[in-house]
């Protein structure tokens, strides 16, 4: 994955995006076809998980991090980290303004292919979590999102790792769970970062889920087919 061609260098360390670039990398990278990252939309935002693999680019792979997401980013914004040599550092735009922080702790590799491989294995997984992952754990717990108002925000992932000489990493799903709470839910997806046979690594993500109603099975199903034409329209 070549992430350079997902993002603009601007002036320093600053750094925005188009939608076509944040589009692309949602469509051809992660397979993620929610529309809020189509170029014509209103409400347009930049995938999260490429905030993640450019964060990875430019600061290295820690044994520990945790990415925390505070706000959505759209076409054009100029982004900066606040620090790139601190345990703490908080993507920013140039009021100051929050998107994203970074918590990371241990030993630090300035691998480039490595930060590119965990990227490329985890945006894979992370992309792909609805309809496959999310659905099956609507339907488990009789619970849905509003197909009108499909309210679902990336809250954090985190990811702790071993050792950081992995030759080919690669992602397995440990465990999913969805909890909810009246209208409210949040999604638990565990997963290990495997180096062949071994697991090198562990790592979790989290999203809230909010408008929630009881499953119907036949929305849910056209929500699904919506999306999957989507998709197939796109690769057409």
């Amino acid at each position: 994955m070549n992430i350079n061609q997902y993002f603009n260098q601007g002036a320093g360390a600053s750094f925005s995006f188009t939608r076509e670039q944040a589009s692309s990398f949602a469509k051809d990278i992660a397979g993620d076809f929610n529309p809020l990252h189509d170029v014509e939309t209103k409400k347009f935002c930049v995938p999260g998980d490429l905030l993640f693999s450019i964060a990875l680019a430019k600061l290295g792979v820690s044994k520990k991090m945790q990415f925390t997401f505070s706000g959505m980013v759209s076409d054009g914004i100029e982004l900066d980290f606040s620090c790139n040599e601190a345990a703490n550092i908080k993507v920013i735009d140039g009021s100051e303004k929050e998107y994203l922080s970074i918590n990371r702790d241990g030993e630090k590799s300035d691998n480039a292919e490595l930060a590119s491989l965990l990227a490329q294995r985890y945006v894979e997984f992370s992309g792909h979590t609805f309809p496959h992952v999310l659905v099956p754990l609507m339907e488990k717990e009789n619970a849905m999102i509003n197909p009108a108002r499909p309210l679902v925000i990336y809250e954090n992932m985190s990811i702790d790792l071993d050792r950081l000489d992995i030759a080919n990493p690669t992602l397995e799903v440990t465990n999913t769970e969805l909890q909810v709470n009246g209208k409210r839910g949040r999604a638990i997806l565990q997963f290990v970062f495997k180096d062949g046979d071994e697991v090198v690594g562990r790592g979790e993500k989290l999203m809230a889920l909010s408008g929630l109603r009881e499953f119907d099975a036949a929305v849910i199903n056209a929500v699904v087919e919506d999306y999957n034409e989507r998709k197939k329209a796109y690769f057409a």
